[in-house]
């Protein structure tokens, strides 16, 4: 009878050794990146293969690019600016250089960055010479009291800074100046992307980042979703980081990033759900368009649009690199 009653205690100990220990070896990723470069009716057969494939590879760089901060102990915060340059520095985007032009024909560009574990956050809007807005917003959150940063005030504090400023010449490509000349013969605003990027680090925080040149032929002054914190951009080390790309001003008056992270925190709504709901019916049944990226705390993560194609990608410790451009539909 003893000896059946330590048989027990051995059998009680191993299974409860084997319950803690998948419970400490959980599938949840270490770390997450998920970045966007855009959405909006991008199809495949509109699309010639070469362009696809440079999109393509630039998406893998900029995951890569943050997947190794993050990958080598870095922080949330690093990794999404990381990543946002290189989508910046590339012609391909609507983002820094290649930002689209207003009615002016001259470039202003919008960005913004939010510390899930602190709450702080920076942003700038109606840049005209910072080549990396995404450092500019970041220098606002960490090195001012003050959030957002406008204008001539913006660009000549990221030049205290020592941020890299360039002749607005710069920013202008021949395709934008073409998508502008077409756009001001219709008199007609253009829709055009933003790149933004989300991350959970190993230390559990999250941020986000967006960046954007706005809407093509838009009128002086005009300023989108993605430099105002809840609209374009949030994080919360409760709930999720959002960065967001579409049409501004239903994401301005929807405050969609807030309301992705609201959802969880009050409804206590699952990512996708909460996703879902605010992207494929409470914005797209007042004619909204557009898609979010979003990574919660737990590592879950979502890219959801309501449009033809969103350029996206997603990298996390446990090996998966991938990167998409068009709806499943279009598979």
């Amino acid at each position: 009878m003893l000896r059946g009653l330590i048989i027990s205690l051995v059998l009680l100990v191993c299974f409860s050794s084997c319950k803690n220990n998948t419970s400490i070896n959980s599938k949840a990723p270490q770390y997450v990146l998920v970045i966007h470069g855009g959405a909006g009716t991008i199809l495949k057969k509109n699309m010639p293969a070469e362009i696809e494939k440079q999109y393509l590879a630039k998406l893998k760089e900029a995951l890569n690019t943050g997947g190794t901060i993050l990958k080598d102990g870095g922080t949330s915060l690093d990794a999404i600016t990381a990543a946002i340059m290189v989508m910046e520095n590339s012609p391909l985007f609507n983002a820094g250089k290649g930002s689209v032009l207003t009615e002016e024909g001259i470039v202003e560009m919008d960005a913004s960055i939010m510390d899930g574990k602190t709450s702080l956050a920076g942003a700038v809007a109606g840049v005209h010479t910072i080549k990396n807005p995404i450092l500019a917003a970041k220098a606002v959150m960490e090195n001012t009291a003050h959030v957002l940063l406008t204008g001539l005030g913006a660009d000549n504090f990221a030049f205290t800074q020592g941020l890299n400023v360039e002749d607005s010449s710069y920013f202008i490509t021949e395709r934008r100046l073409k998508s502008f000349q077409k756009a001001k013969s219709k008199n007609k605003i253009k829709k055009h992307g933003t790149v933004g990027a989300v991350a959970l680090d190993k230390y559990g925080n999250l941020a986000a980042g967006t960046s954007t040149g706005g809407m093509t032929y838009k009128m002086k002054g005009r300023v989108g979703d993605s430099p105002l914190i809840g609209a374009g951009t949030y994080a919360d080390n409760n709930t999720c980081a959002v960065s967001a790309t579409g049409h501004g001003e239903y994401f301005i008056r929807n405050v969609v990033a807030y309301d992705i992270s609201a959802l969880m925190k009050y409804k206590d709504m699952h990512l996708n759900d909460a996703a879902n709901y605010v992207i494929n019916e409470k914005l797209k049944n007042i004619g909204g368009d557009g898609g979010i990226i979003a990574v919660d705390k737990d590592g879950e993560y979502t890219t959801t649009f309501n449009t033809p194609g969103m350029y996206r990608g997603v990298i996390t410790s446990d090996g998966i690199v991938d990167v998409k451009i068009y709806s499943e539909t279009e598979y």
